[in-house]
């Protein structure tokens, strides 16, 4: 494997973005129907605090609304009535944090299409909630491919959550998926699912060098009992020259972990892993701290957030390197989405409410360039609105114009907010990391990563 560097980031890299490769991460039915529109309500942590969602659908309420759609199988035509796609996302559980950033980038998505609309009709999204867990996930699924008949399933949060739906529900089908936060290596595996966060090989390999320049041989590393959990420890341990002094997974949602970080702390390295989830990660810290274990403290993306920072001592992480996905944020359309974002939800997002947006918009620009509402036309448009053959352009807008003149799919290059999508043959986009460092109980930006 060719091995990745960290830099500091100029604009004239940024720019260069689509040559890159790689980048990250990474159930019951409680559904809502949505046509757009954002009342900018939660408590706005853009890090993945726990909330209400911060949005008018998907809430954790469980309640429901129906909304009329037209038979009319056509793409285009007078009919009034929305283009209903699906959603499942992680409105409880573990996961309900990046959650929370999917329904914020998802409601500005559909903002931005229904303030042009997709020839002359509005763009609905019906949500259900997975709980977080691979079964609820396919209930959840099932729901909308089954009953609600959707053509277009943007899911899920959670690398297993989103293959349990593809194998159970989707493949054999017309339907497209498309997850918002799934980096699990295996979903290279299946090309027809496809996802807007990259694959995380590139992680693991970066987290085993970072550790590397950091002066340690000796890992001691822990990781959720997942199909996430367990491709990204796989990938780390293939690319790691030194000892692993301890390999083992944990369950998900557990009271306590103090038999991992005594064992982790009975293995004698003085750098721990952590891939695992925010809740599960705190609550090791807490242990860890409370027992007066001390070593350097590394992670994948999913232990990052504002549910760590709130619920662990003031230093207790001090000095820690996560990995997390990036989007350009010096990119014009990122900040501009940014500075939406901020104005309705008074913080500024992460790359998974950026992701979550960058689906919305792919599967509205794949609608408006089939030529029917169905499965099969969609498979057919889908990975080409984002295709480098096409016409750059960073905003909805400009890209349904490109479509409204007589276009076809392939005249088209979105560039997302998140970055260049440009699906690969294994269903994988582009992109690029970030290192974080935890500096006075806060996360610092301190490098990029290019594979």
């Amino acid at each position: 494997m060719k091995p990745i560097r960290t830099r500091n980031w100029t604009r004239r890299d940024l720019v260069k973005l689509s040559g890159l490769v790689g980048l990250t991460s990474l159930a019951g039915c409680a559904g809502t129907t949505e046509d757009g529109g954002s009342d900018g309500s939660g408590d706005g942590s853009s890090d993945g605090s726990s909330g209400d969602g911060g949005s008018d659908g998907g809430s954790n309420d469980g309640s429901s609304e129906e909304t009329e759609t037209e038979t009319e199988t056509e793409s285009g035509g007078s009919e009034s009535g929305p283009y209903t796609i699906g959603m499942v996302n992680s409105l409880t559980g573990s996961l309900s944090a990046f959650g929370e950033r999917n329904q914020r980038g998802k409601d500005l998505a559909l903002e931005a299409v229904n303030a042009v609309g997709i020839d002359g009709r509005e763009l609905a999204i019906t949500v259900e909630d997975s709980e977080s867990q691979p079964q609820g996930g396919v209930s959840a699924a099932q729901k909308l491919v089954n009953q609600d008949g959707v053509p277009f399933l943007i899911g899920a949060v959670g690398s297993g959550v989103s293959l349990a739906i593809y194998e159970s529900v989707v493949q054999g089908t017309d339907v497209v998926q498309l997850s918002q936060n799934s980096t699990g290596l295996s979903l290279t595996d299946f090309p027809g699912l496809l996802r807007m966060s990259p694959t995380g090989r590139t992680q693991s390999t970066a987290l085993s060098n970072i550790i590397s320049d950091d002066g340690y041989d000796s890992v001691a590393l822990t990781y959720v009992n997942n199909d996430y959990g367990q491709s990204l420890a796989d990938a780390f341990v293939n690319a790691w020259d030194g000892e692993i002094a301890y390999n083992s997974p944990h369950d998900q949602e557990q009271q306590s972990y103090s038999s991992v970080v005594s064992e982790m702390n009975s293995a004698g390295a003085d750098a721990w892993l952590f891939i695992t989830y925010q809740a599960e990660f705190a609550t090791m810290v807490n242990e860890a701290y409370s027992s007066g274990y001390e070593a350097q403290f590394y992670g994948a993306d999913s232990v990052s957030g504002d549910n760590v920072l709130e619920n662990t001592p003031e230093g207790s992480i001090d000095g820690m390197k996560i990995v997390v996905p990036s989007a350009p944020v010096e990119e014009e359309n990122y900040q501009q989405f940014a500075a939406e974002f901020e104005e309705a939800y008074g913080e500024q997002p992460t790359s998974w409410s950026a992701y979550a947006y960058d689906c919305v918009i792919n599967a509205a620009l794949a609608i408006q360039a089939a030529d029917e509402f169905t499965g099969a036309a969609l498979q057919e448009t889908v990975r080409e609105v984002s295709r480098p053959e096409g016409e750059q352009v960073t905003s909805f807008e400009a890209a349904s114009q490109i479509l409204a003149d007589g276009g076809g799919p392939s005249d088209v290059d979105y560039q997302g907010v998140s970055g260049p999508i440009d699906f690969n043959e294994a269903g994988d986009p582009v992109g690029f990391l970030q290192i974080q460092t935890v500096q006075d109980h806060g996360y610092v930006g301190t490098g990029f990563i290019e594979s």
